[in-house]
């Protein structure tokens, strides 16, 4: 199911806050509640809002402090501030937006205009998060291009020429023992950009009307061997007699086998390695649940699982959900994941049961 955006409603009004409460609530919206400034900067901690109605007049911190201690932040800049006041004067509203609010509204207000509001702001932080998205994942295209060239060429000469000093070497020199380690590395580097050119063929599919458990089973087989020999319990419920939708059979299977490769891998240390994967169709999409019982994914982590620039595992988990990414986006679907530490993640892939638009993402 598609995450809720999530509302953090700050004012000392408490008839206010209860009101705005109930009016996002019914449309859809997840909120929580904060009645002073020092009380709002916990809130924002724990919560993790999508986007902030901050008072301004207001107990122990003013609106315009909190605003300035979040824009500050590097961890909390991103988040979309909405200023609601009465204090209407210009110079008011300047000072507003120059602590870096993202919006000012004056009390009182239109909920409709306040709503219309909320939606812009959120529309726009989703845009800005695309885009950063994109450059990230075109960066990337440009690494692999550069990885192509340039360590490639030289890695077949140093292992073609370290193969032929051994070979002519007599059994008992001792260099050998060196000439082996050389091209033991060899051989990871060369499997490390094998695995770096993979990730352009996320972007290369063939789509042709798929059965999608059959690529569930395949991407289950592929991770067959550490199933069994890590003592994973897995547990499938699928939907019965899916419709048959537009997809790449060896780049889905593929990247649903890296996501669950990185729920057996998190399950490690687990005392119980259950995997769980369940299909079925929700609001016009095709959805895939991942879940396991393994270690979560910190906070302050989970915002870049899918950057293989924020990991220092070339290859694995980090760049594997990176192909997932740029595969569902290929195929014009959504992935997201909630996760806790200590009790396990859930991957949703959301997959359009028709053709649709430009590619969408949504983020953790």
């Amino acid at each position: 199911m598609e995450k809720k955006a999530k509302i953090l409603i700050v004012d000392d009004t408490v008839d206010t806050v209860e009101l705005l409460t109930k009016r996002f609530r019914a449309e859809g919206y997840d909120t929580a509640a904060a009645y002073d400034g020092e009380e709002a900067l916990r809130q924002v901690r724990d919560y993790e809002p999508d986007i902030i109605l901050l008072d301004v007049m207001m107990p122990r911190l003013d609106g315009y402090e909190v605003c300035r201690r979040l824009k500050k932040d590097e961890t909390t800049k991103h988040i979309p501030i909405l200023m609601l006041t009465a204090k209407s004067e210009v110079p008011d509203k300047i000072k507003g937006l120059d602590t870096g609010a993202d919006g000012y509204l004056t009390k009182p207000f239109d909920y409709k205009e306040l709503a219309a509001r909320v939606r812009s702001l959120l529309a726009r932080k989703d845009a800005s998060i695309k885009q950063a998205e994109q450059e990230k994942l075109a960066a990337l295209d440009q690494m692999v291009d550069e990885v192509s060239h340039e360590v490639r060429n030289p890695l077949v000469t140093i292992g073609g020429f370290a193969r032929r000093v051994r070979d002519n070497l007599a059994a008992d020199d001792p260099n050998i023992k060196y000439l082996d380690i050389i091209l033991q590395n060899v051989v990871a580097l060369e499997k490390m950009v094998a695995k770096l050119l993979a990730l352009k063929s996320a972007t290369l599919s063939y789509t042709e009307k798929a059965d999608m458990n059959e690529i569930i089973r395949l991407a289950l087989a592929r991770n067959d061997s550490q199933i069994r020999d890590k003592k994973v319990t897995v547990e499938t419920r699928l939907m019965e007699n899916p419709p048959r939708i537009p997809a790449d059979r060896d780049n889905l299977a593929t990247a649903i086998a890296c996501i669950i490769e990185n729920g057996i891998e998190a399950m490690e240390n687990s005392p119980e390695k259950r995997l769980t994967i369940a299909s079925g169709i929700h609001d016009g999409f095709f959805e895939i649940e991942i879940s396991d019982s393994g270690k979560g994914i910190p906070r302050d982590v989970i915002k870049n699982i899918y950057d293989p620039f924020s990991t220092s595992k070339i290859y694995g988990p980090g760049l594997g959900l990176t192909f997932a990414l740029k595969t569902i986006q290929n195929h014009r679907g959504m992935i997201s994941v909630q996760s806790e530490v200590d009790h396990g993640s859930r991957f949703t892939i959301r997959l359009p049961l028709k053709p649709a638009g430009p590619p969408r993402v949504e983020k953790p």
